[in-house]
């Protein structure tokens, strides 16, 4: 008797870009997909992140079709270990299991880590809660551990004016200022179609650098890798509704463009690109950009408004609900003291981050002190 299914380790660039269709159905039928697992991002990003030889996927198929997926490369430093495709540009990271058959794919992906685990171990980091790795982890029999990763701020997918509802009244009745002033200014935004999105988003970093000019800013963003995946992957997943792409217009210039990803799972806006006239006309850009995000989630089945990791002030202005992404770590027997350095690493850095953080308040503590002394002088 055949087996339901067969599970193999691609690591042929070729082959993984000539999964795109079936990759597509997968992702369709996997509720918790974010869309950094579409392929497009990561077939894009590894083109321009990746490093020859170290391509990892763990495929199961079922004939023609894909079970499940582990999009993972191989890292050597400081630990032999196997992470996510995406990188750091990626909010989210996961696997692909097809609902429709989730014991059987779980199964075997199971399985197919496992053996994967053998020599090295298996760190997925920024994993969303509820994420399909997570039934990965509950079955795992080996040595595992879960430490928390990024923060992220999420708010119900919901109209604008449901998002203003929530607020405290006098908070909510600046916002609806700040969109009349919106209005009042002529600001208009407008979808761009998918013929036009690779110069719009050409648009949408160049405006990014104008912004952050003189400022600390995501060098990283500021890349040509960085636009070069943008503008291949963006391309196909606004195509297959995984993305759009917004411009905003003062008079007949483009002074802002927006990209907001979305899944079933949730719409979130990934990066934008603003020009300072409109913090001179006194033009709140983030309500700007809200209002346009919560519309994709108006005809979309969808779970959250992510406003992605990061935990700026500007976002609390929302009352978002804090979401902690997981780091999930998988080892067999042998590899468990990777697995112990890992954790130890994990803590070390918090500790180092804790002790920096408690430097620099003494030290603005010790400023605040010599300008108010001075100042009596």
């Amino acid at each position: 008797m055949k087996p339901a299914y067969t599970t193999e380790v691609v690591t042929d660039e070729k082959a993984f870009a000539a999964l795109a269709p079936a990759w597509a159905r997968l992702y369709r039928r996997c509720a918790a997909a974010t869309p950094f697992q579409s392929h497009a991002w990561l077939h894009s990003w590894w083109l321009s992140y990746g490093r020859r030889g170290r391509l990892r996927l763990l495929v199961v198929r079922s004939g023609d079709d894909l079970l499940a997926v582990a999009p993972l490369m191989a890292v050597r430093r400081p630990l032999p270990t196997l992470v996510p495709l995406g990188g750091a540009i990626s909010d989210y990271g996961d696997v692909l299991v097809d609902d429709e058959r989730e014991e059987t794919a779980l199964a075997a992906l199971t399985e197919a880590l496992a053996a994967a685990a053998r020599t090295a171990l298996i760190d997925f980091r920024e994993v969303r809660p509820g994420g399909a790795v997570e039934r990965v982890y509950e079955r795992w029999s080996g040595p595992r551990r879960r430490v928390s990763d990024s923060l992220c701020l999420e708010l119900p997918a919901v109209p604008m004016d449901e998002l203003v509802a929530r607020l405290p009244s006098a908070k909510a009745q600046r916002v609806r200022a700040k969109l009349r002033k919106l209005t009042a200014l002529g600001v208009r935004r407008e979808v761009v179609r998918p013929d036009e999105v690779d110069s719009a988003l050409r648009r949408l970093l160049e405006l990014h650098r104008l912004q952050w000019q003189g400022r600390k800013v995501t060098n990283e963003h500021l890349r040509p890798r960085f636009c070069e995946h943008l503008v291949r992957s963006v391309g196909p997943m606004v195509r297959s509704g995984d993305a759009v792409v917004t411009e905003f217009r003062l008079e007949d210039d483009v002074v802002a463009v927006d990209l907001t990803l979305l899944s079933r799972s949730l719409a979130g806006g990934y990066l934008y690109g603003a020009h300072p006239r409109l913090r001179e006309h006194k033009a709140d850009v983030a309500v700007m950009l809200l209002d346009a995000c919560s519309e994709h989630t108006r005809h979309e089945t969808c779970g959250a408004l992510s406003l992605l990791r990061g935990n700026e002030p500007y976002k609390h202005h929302w009352r978002p609900e804090p979401v902690v992404n997981q780091r999930l770590l998988l080892a067999r027997r042998r590899t468990a003291p990777l697995l112990s350095a890992a954790v130890w690493d994990v803590a070390a850095r918090r500790r180092g981050k804790e002790l920096l953080r408690r430097w620099e308040d003494r030290r603005e503590r010790r400023e605040h002190r010599a300008r108010a002394g001075g100042g009596g002088s």
